[in-house]
Parts: structure tokens; sequence; C-alpha cells
């Protein structure tokens, strides 16, 4: 039988944000600070966008794996298990010389570690209460975000003006390592799921998400994630768009750098506070359209590099906002028990809008110019809204009330 815990006392938000540094900083470390290396030591711009690539795909598909996260060892010891590899990983991928000869040795370092990120989803969602569920989604944002203006940002910046490429992989790698200190504040989690035998434990696991699946509030939140409402896909198209409001380079890496970065932990702080005063899913679709709004307004405004920057930097903030309230809404409806294979199912699948929209975002901008591209986004994000709100209201028919709710 597992171990006996105390049910652990409600933690301050703030500290989701140290736990999701890790996450954020292996991204920002990889997309920014390494992909710079490795241009400088003559690596083409095809291998280090399959690099980049590579580092993203076990996050779309780490619900497969979740399961061990909430099936073995204690979730405080997966943390910092996984906070010491992705660390120890970072500065192992710090003192291999970024050459095309060591690419393959770089890019293996890089996709091996995710479960630092399901650990700190099941931390988060046992030690929340259900009153602040959009502050936890806030602030866990926040430290996502934040991580990766870090990794990006703090990490170039070493990379420019210290002396030894190792430097940079090696800082990160620590601080990674010492985000672990956070434990020292939480209590481990119940796992009443778990069962004597690992493969009751395993269908415990697997009842927990049918549950969720079969509930109405379950599908809700997985049609909201399937939808391109909030998902910032222009921001991922700033660089190659940003000659069309004549905006210079320097320009273009503060809105998508640091000032973008801060601003962007702003809005999901801010944001956070306001899931916790409105229905979640409903706060999630304003955000949405008031985005969408941005979109359409920076269409409609002269095409300047000043307005390119105030645009870009309020897209930024109400992103934050979007990522606060998808937060929330996955923690409203996982509850706890097996929460890393729940949080970890429902990210997984709101990864595909973000794909696919930045994929019509560069059909419209081929099509119809950059002012075009941002009015199809806006089009997009409000026919969603309209879409969920549509379908909402058609399954209180298919879930009559006493229908079962997601699990607490």
């Amino acid at each position: 039988m597992p171990e006996r815990v105390t049910p652990e006392p409600w933690a301050h938000p703030v500290l989701f944000l140290i736990l999701f540094l890790p996450i954020g900083i292996t991204n920002g470390y990889v997309v920014v600070t390494l992909a710079y290396l490795l241009s400088h030591a003559g690596v083409s711009v095809e291998a280090i966008a399959g690099l980049a690539a590579l580092s993203l795909l076990p996050q779309t598909w780490k619900v497969i794996w979740a399961p061990i996260v909430d099936t073995t060892l204690t979730i405080k010891r997966w943390f910092l298990l996984s906070a010491i590899v992705t660390g120890a990983l970072m500065i192992a991928t710090a003192i291999v010389s970024p050459t095309s000869a060591n690419l393959i040795l770089i890019e293996a370092l890089v996709m091996a570690s995710s479960f630092n990120a399901m650990a700190a989803d099941s931390l988060m969602a046992h030690a929340t209460p259900p009153n602040e569920k959009g502050r936890a989604g806030g602030w866990s944002q926040a430290g996502n975000l934040g991580g990766s203006g870090l990794g990006g940002g703090a990490g170039l910046w070493l990379a420019q003006h210290v002396a030894g490429a190792w430097v940079p992989g090696a800082v990160l790698g620590l601080v990674c390592i010492a985000s672990s200190g956070a434990l020292l504040l939480l209590q481990e989690p119940p796992a009443a799921h778990r069962a004597t035998r690992y493969l009751a434990s395993l269908r415990n696991v697997g009842r927990e998400v049918w549950e969720i699946l079969r509930s109405r509030m379950g599908f809700l939140a997985l049609l909201i994630m399937t939808l391109p409402i909030g998902v910032g896909a222009a921001q991922n198209l700033w660089s190659a768009v940003a000659g069309d409001w004549h905006a210079s380079a320097d320009a273009v890496a503060l809105v998508n750098g640091a000032l973008g970065g801060v601003i962007s932990m702003v809005g999901c702080i801010a944001g956070g506070f306001l899931c916790d005063l409105m229905d979640r899913k409903t706060a999630y679709n304003v955000f949405g359209v008031v985005l969408a709004v941005c979109a359409a307004a920076m269409a409609l405004a002269p095409k300047t590099q000043l307005t390119f920057v105030i645009f870009t930097c309020i897209y930024a903030f109400i992103l934050g906002f979007c990522y606060a309230a998808f937060g929330a809404i996955v923690l409203e409806t996982i509850g706890a028990g097996a929460a890393a294979t729940k949080y970890n199912l429902l990210a997984g699948i709101s990864n595909a809008p973000i794909a696919y929209q930045t994929m019509i975002d560069g059909w419209a901008q081929t099509r119809y110019g950059s002012g075009g591209m941002l009015y199809v986004e806006a089009l997009c994000g409000v026919g969603a809204v309209a879409l969920y709100f549509s379908v909402a209201a058609a399954s209180r028919l298919v879930f009559p009330r006493g229908a079962p709710a997601a699990p607490s």
C-alpha cells in the first residue's frame, strides 16, 4: 500500500512560478542560446530548426509516459530527480562543443527531459484550493514564460559576454537544479489512486481520465483546447513580418525577448487573478476575443516601427491572460488524484491549435499580406469563440443535470 501522507496545506502560488522555471529555461536555452551558438559554429538553419522541433516533441506526447509519474516514486522525488537530470543534461550540453560533428549528441541530450513538468503539474494541482485555480495557473505560466526569457535572453547575453561557450548552459543548469528548493515548502500529495499492484494503479489512473472524458466539464475543456482561441499564433511570426512595419532587428529582439517576456508574465499574473473572479471558461473566451481585437487593431494601424512595438507588447500582455486562463481551466477540470496524466492530456491537445493557426497565419500572410494575416487570425479567434458557446449550449442536452463531473 502507498505510504499515508497528511494532506498538504494550500501553497502560495508564487511557488509554482519557481517550479515551472526549469520548463521555460529548457525551451529558451534551446531555441535562443543554443541556436545562436550553433549558427555561429556554421550549423545550418535547417539543422537548428530540427533541433528546436525535437526539443518540443516530448512535450506533445507527455501524456503517454505521465502515468509513470502518477504511479511510481513520490511526486516530490520525481521533481527533485528530474530537476537534477534537467540541470545536469543542460550542463552536459554546454560542455559539448556546439559543432555539426556533435549535433546528434546534442539532440540526444536535449530530448532527455520532460518529467520535471509533469511533477510540477501534479504538485500544483494538489496544493491549490478550488478558489485559487486561476492564480495558480497565472503564476505557473509566468514561471514558464519567465523561464523561457531567462533561458533565452540571459543565456544569450552570457554567450555574448562571457568567455567559454559552456558558461550559459552551466549557469542555467544550476538554476534548474536550484528550483527544487521550493519543495521544502510543499508536502507530498496524497496518492489514493495507487494500489498494491502496479497494474491496478494504472487502471485507477485510466479510470480517472475516463471520468474526465465522460463529464460535461471535461468535454468542454477538451473542446476549448482544440479551438484557436487565444493561442497567440501571430507571435510566432513577428520576426518574419516585422519588415512590413519597418521594424529594426533591435526592436524585434526587444519585443520578442526580455520586454515581451516580462509583459507576458505580468499578464499571466493579472489574468490569473481575474479568472478567480468569474467563470474560467468564459474568461478564456473573453481574453481570446480581446486578443482578436488587438490583432485587428494592429492591422488597421499605420505600419510604423512604433506601432509594431506598441501592438506586439499589448498582444503579449493579453496573451499572458490567455495563458493564465488555460492553466486555470486545466486545474479546474482535472481536480487532484492522478494529476500528472490528466493535466498533460489537456496540455498536449492544446498544442494542436497553436500549430494549425500558425500555418493558417502563414498561408494568409502569403496571400493577403501581414494586415490580412492579422484579420484572418482575428476572424478565426472570434469564430472559434462563437462555435464554443454554441456547442456548450447544445451540450446541456447531451450532459443533463446529474451527469458525472470531473474528479476532485
